[in-house]
């Protein structure tokens, strides 16, 4: 019996030994896994439990004009943080930063004395605040770069740049629209954690990482031409006692745009009191009834499809006439006219009869190939399509109210891009504002370019509706404000009436001009569109003459020949120039007149250096001719008053 008892214990003594032996090979075993094989990633798992991060604001890429002068930039500024555990007397601490911060003593220590040991004080602040912040000194205040977005021309282009909320991710305009290439990657900061996932310090030996930056984008705005846009757009405004209004510049042949204003602006630096309607791009974003600007593609409509040619005259029965039971009138009382004078005189009777003659089927196929009632596709974030009704829902007298503009609505950008089709020879061109994409060094990594969407009507055919339309800007026409000194213009007028309910406004009227200069070369394709106006309703009365004054200036700008055998004023000979003084004015400083109220002196400049110096001093000067400035008002170094009619002419060089 003892035997087998002694037998029986010797057994277990061996299963026990063999089952700790077994438990610590498998200890030994999984120790190794973990603190060997599996260590990096437990190291990760860990380090995650003790850590915090703390995003930096990203850095933005630049926005810049073609001639690479920044719209938007990224500067970096200080954000200034506290870690309270440093800190060895809080209250003092809050004592002494609360002036330099903006805050309340006790406000500050409150923020100071709460739960997290990491707790910012400031983001991206101005510089003299940094300065005084630093100046103090003080245990457990550091600071780390951020970037903040800034607008260095204040309003221009305001509407189509755009602006960033404080994220800083872009909420209207190029911003918004390009954001994922503008936006750059967010930095962060690293804190260590206690056991309770409260904040200790940050980490020693890591400063976290700096946010990289976005792409850059090029548009194909030019500064000075926006400028140009944008200054005779708010004249005319004011002048007219007008709500509102829109100018646009286009390339004809291209489809770049040059320029795109829009009246009321705003200041993208400061959006906090802004309202949505404040920031919206007219210019893409509202459309309206185009008014007599359309019987320019019913034109080039009817003379494409053969139904007209430019002798054939129409009966405009003096000024009233009844179709499908309804009264259409005109504003002056004609008999027999032309087709080149139903565009001249602008006759909606004279429009409605050659609407008539071409039919409703054709002219929707025609308007739907210039392009109204779709997106034009513009680079640019909330454009609308306009109206434009299916032909099988028109009625009646819709035929002959959409031949003269009722009944339709199109945005200033579908106009202006229609009438482009007509100076570049017949083609629809896709509007576009962005020209390319390029990283820091300069390097191209997205190109884009001109792209025909259709072609619309033929060379021919172009040619001439663009010699009808000089009628228009000639004696006697409804367009004669757009005249531009020295070169043939193109254009037609618009006035509509306003849709209110269901009903047309008795005393709201939208004024318009639209066209194109020079007229057998085409560089620029101007429209100009007033929004209620009380001086005066019509387009050739209100919006004219800003198209001249942004023609002319912007063709002298761009070093655009006169046309041949056109007469021009009388002007003396222009003095030259020294090399001294146009270095000077390069630099921003005139030769006479340095007085910031006083009228500097231009004499010899080019249009380019006039407009800079404006520009700098914030003139409002009217520019005439092309070439060198030879004479101006007030004389140089003379005061300006609000009475003053400043302006400056220019003669080409001798």
């Amino acid at each position: 019996m003892i035997d087998k008892w002694e037998k029986w214990a010797r057994v277990r003594m061996r299963f026990v030994a063999l089952l700790f032996v077994g438990f610590f090979i498998a200890a030994t075993g999984r120790a190794f896994y973990l603190q060997v094989l599996d260590n990096d990633k437990l190291v990760k798992i860990a380090e995650k439990q003790h850590q915090k991060s703390i995003p930096l604001t990203p850095s933005r890429g630049g926005i810049y004009d073609r001639n690479n002068a920044p719209f938007a930039v990224s500067i970096e500024m200080d954000s200034c943080y506290a870690e309270t555990r440093n800190m060895e007397n809080i209250s003092e601490a809050a004592t002494q930063l609360a002036p330099a911060l903006g805050y309340s003593r006790e406000e500050l220590e409150a923020k100071l004395k709460g739960a997290k040991n990491f707790v910012w004080l400031a983001r991206r602040m101005p510089p003299e605040q940094a300065k005084k912040v630093k100046a103090l000194d003080l245990e457990g205040v550091g600071f780390v770069k951020e970037s903040r977005r800034f607008y260095p021309n204040s309003q221009v282009a305001a509407h189509v740049i755009g602006f960033t909320g404080v994220d800083p991710s872009g909420l209207e305009g190029v911003e918004k629209k390009y954001d994922n290439i503008i936006l750059g990657n967010t930095g962060y900061l690293v804190t260590e954690r206690d056991a309770l996932g409260r904040d200790i310090a940050l980490k020693k030996g890591s400063e976290g990482k700096a946010g990289s930056k976005g792409s850059n984008v090029v548009l194909t705005l030019d500064k000075n031409i926006q400028y140009i846009a944008e200054k005779e757009l708010t004249k005319t405004i004011e002048k007219n006692g007008a709500k509102a209004g829109i100018a646009i510049v286009m390339e004809p042949d291209t489809g770049r745009v040059l320029a795109m204003a829009n009246y009321p602006s705003f200041n993208p630096n400061n959006v906090k009191e802004l309202t949505p309607g404040a920031v919206r791009n007219r210019a893409i974003a509202d459309s309206f009834e185009p008014g007599s600007t359309f019987k320019i593609f019913l034109v080039a409509a009817a003379l494409e499809a053969g139904v007209i040619r430019p002798g054939d005259s129409f009966n405009c029965e003096n000024g009233s006439c009844n179709m499908y039971g309804r009264t259409i009138h005109d504003t002056h009382k004609y008999g027999a006219l032309t087709v080149p004078q139903v565009l001249k005189y602008s006759s909606n009777i004279g429009a409605a009869k050659i609407g008539q003659r071409l039919g409703s089927q054709r002219l929707f196929t025609a308007l739907t190939g210039f392009g109204f009632g779709e997106k034009s596709s513009i680079d640019l974030p909330g454009e609308v399509s306009g109206m434009l009704r299916p032909q099988e829902k028109w009625y009646g007298i819709d035929l002959a109210t959409i031949s003269f503009g009722q009944g339709v609505t199109a945005t200033a950008l579908q106009l202006t891009a229609a009438v482009s089709a007509v100076a570049n020879g017949g083609n629809l061109m896709k509007p576009y504002l962005v020209d390319r994409i390029v990283d820091d060094e300069g390097v191209v990594l997205q190109q884009y370019g001109p792209q025909v969407k259709r072609r619309v009507i033929s060379p021919e055919t172009a040619k001439t509706v663009a010699h009808m339309l000089e009628g228009v800007v000639a004696e006697g026409g409804t367009g004669t404000g757009a005249a531009v000194d020295g070169y043939r213009v193109a254009g037609k007028t618009g006035t509509a009436q306003k849709v209110e309910g269901r009903s047309y406004s008795a005393s709201k009227r939208i004024g318009s001009f639209i066209g194109f200069v020079p007229v057998d070369k085409p560089r620029l394709a101007i429209m100009v569109m007033v929004d209620e106006p009380t001086a005066n309703v019509y387009g050739g009365v209100v919006a004219a003459p800003a198209f001249s004054a942004i023609a002319q200036q912007t063709l002298c700008y761009l070093n655009v020949p006169p046309d041949k055998n056109i007469k021009k004023k009388a002007a003396p000979v222009p003095e030259k120039v020294t090399p001294q003084a146009e270095q000077a004015v390069v630099e921003g400083v005139t030769v006479e007149g340095a007085d910031a109220g006083a009228m500097p002196n231009f004499r010899g400049m080019s249009m380019r250096q006039v407009l800079r110096v404006m520009e700098q001093r914030g003139l409002n000067v009217k520019l005439q001719g092309s070439g060198r400035a030879v004479e101006q008002n007030p004389p140089p170094g003379a005061r300006i008053t609000t009475q003053d009619q400043v302006w400056v002419r220019f003669v080409p060089s001798a």
